[in-house]
């Protein structure tokens, strides 16, 4: 029988990603979209899809409790970054239809600067960071953390949301000045971390009141919208590839465990090397699938997409070795075309090559 699912936020690229992941698993799935932006939903992939309030109207969770009734759905499952809060808001709801870390795993997760912090004292590594309390208290953190640059962004938001590489205190203010006459971000939402200048990983994994039950890594090569970016760089990858880095997997076991010792979901980790070549984690999105989750769910052994809505829905998987590591795969993503993974034996698969150009007539 084929699991049956409602994706919230559909129409946006991971909710269209995660439906590419499901059905290419092996087992069938019906998957109902819903958002409050009609627009959007019409690039929706579900089968089937529902107009419904903004996830901060008071009838929100009950609008997605007579869409799951309507059509006998078994799990209710997030897609952007803010989904897994607005669900776990409403668990008296709908608690029976998700399948989310605790509220207090959300809530520090959210939080980079409090996750940091938090990880950091307990032994885990990560990006040595003080929060902006005020705009006087730049000149302090640059002399606390003397390296050059620093790694400025905001605290919470996905994207490499207000995020720059600034070499002087002034570079900080300024940028923090703009965001928040031009942004209305307030400056303690602000944080200084040190710049971490080597490779850049994405680890997913999937856990069980827990249990860790399946984890996979890759390597970030290149950046959507690089050109546009201020700071270059950005969570979501234009070109990635499947890496082995079990010095990866160790640091994002490690943190997550901390966080619930009972925890379940899906963790997507953020990390990236400091001078010294450790891999430190620079942010946990809790309860969601990254939207390069095709790179984890149509390569290697098992699709984590598939494997979590089994765990959701009560069903046992058969997994004997939790780090699925299929080195050497890489997955292209450009704006409107959907995902292109392929092996690295096949690059130059239906690619001519051009012999030597003749001479030009009359060329001495």
């Amino acid at each position: 029988m084929a699991a049956r699912l409602l994706f919230t936020n559909a129409g946006y690229a991971p909710s269209n990603n995660l439906a590419r992941s499901l059905r290419a698993g092996a087992e069938p799935a019906f998957i109902v979209g819903c958002n409050d932006d009609q627009f959007t939903l019409k690039r929706s992939d579900a089968d089937r899809n529902y107009l419904v309030p903004p996830a901060n109207h008071p009838e929100w969770g009950q609008a997605l409790r007579r869409i799951v009734e309507a059509e006998h759905l078994s799990l209710i499952v997030p897609t952007i970054d803010s989904d897994p809060d607005s669900l776990s808001r409403v668990r008296k709801q709908i608690g029976e239809y998700l399948f989310l870390p605790r509220a207090s795993v959300l809530e520090l997760c959210r939080d980079k600067y409090r996750l940091t912090a938090f990880l950091r004292s307990n032994g885990v590594d990560t990006p040595a960071s003080y929060q902006v309390k005020d705009l006087g208290h730049v000149t302090k953190i640059f002399r606390e953390l003397r390296g050059r640059p620093l790694w400025c962004r905001v605290r919470d938001g996905a994207g490499a949301l207000g995020a720059l590489p600034v070499r002087t205190p002034e570079h900080a203010r300024s940028w923090i000045r703009y965001w928040k006459e031009m942004r209305d971000v307030p400056v303690p939402s602000f944080m200084l971390s040190e710049y971490l200048p080597g490779r850049d990983f994405g680890c997913q994994s999937l856990w069980n009141d827990g249990e860790l039950v399946l984890i996979k890594t890759y390597e970030r090569l290149s950046y959507l919208g690089m050109g546009s970016k201020p700071a270059q760089v950005s969570s979501v990858a234009a070109l990635a590839k499947t890496v082995f880095e079990p010095k990866v997997v160790d640091t994002c076991t490690r943190a997550i465990r901390l966080l619930d010792a009972k925890v379940s979901g899906v963790f997507s980790v953020d990390l990236k090397e400091n001078v010294r070549g450790v891999p430190c984690i620079t942010e946990i999105n809790a309860g969601r699938f990254s939207s390069a989750t095709n790179i984890f769910d149509l390569v290697g052994k098992h699709n984590m997409a598939q494997s979590y809505v089994r765990l959701a829905n009560g069903l046992p998987v058969d997994i004997e070795s939790s780090y699925d590591a299929a080195p050497d795969w890489y997955m292209l993503r450009g704006i409107d075309g959907a995902p292109c993974i392929f092996h690295a034996s096949e690059f130059s698969d239906n690619i001519g090559k051009l012999g030597k150009a003749p001479a030009r007539i009359g060329a001495a």
